[in-house]
């Protein structure tokens, strides 16, 4: 049985889960496949933590921790609401094609539906087939206006 609860922050197993999950996301091709720097794995928690508008879910079976998704709650000013952008999803090697990615999707559209969202947002590397086949029995799609425009792309500067 897959339980699905929202971190909490402040519980020291919480706190080792969203890491420990998000270090195995990082570590596999689709994350990059380097593991992260300590320096991330000992204030992610604590930074996720100051922002009210971040939040994760870890997805349990037999209290061992599987699945996460962390999301931060964007703007559209097109429509005048809150969006919410699913930032990491990830499921442990051995339990994928089992239904988890599925409920936490699923718990993240209720959380933000509860939060008066307009849409949920996520990003996925061209070559992640499984997962895009995954989003797209969701209902997610390629973002584009129209035709002539073509779809999005994501990019990105660092600072």
């Amino acid at each position: 049985m897959v339980d699905i609860i929202l971190a909490d922050y402040q519980n020291p197993k919480h706190r080792q889960a969203v890491v420990a999950m998000l270090d195995d996301y990082a570590r596999d091709p689709m994350g990059g496949g380097e593991p992260l720097p300590d320096s991330t794995k000992e204030s992610l928690v604590d930074e996720m933590a100051k922002r009210d508008y971040v939040f994760s879910l870890l997805a349990y079976v037999d209290d061992e921790p599987v699945g996460l998704a962390n999301c931060v709650e964007g703007f559209s000013t097109f429509a005048a609401k809150p969006v919410m952008n699913i930032h990491d999803i990830a499921v442990i090697e051995g339990f994928r094609g089992q239904g988890i990615a599925k409920r936490l999707l699923q718990e993240v559209a209720t959380l933000a539906e509860f939060r008066g969202c307009v849409k949920l947002t996520l990003e996925v590397l061209e070559g992640n087939e499984p997962a895009k086949v995954a989003y797209e029995k969701f209902g997610f799609e390629p973002y584009k206006l129209d035709e002539a425009t073509g779809k999005a792309e994501f990019w990105q500067k660092y600072l």
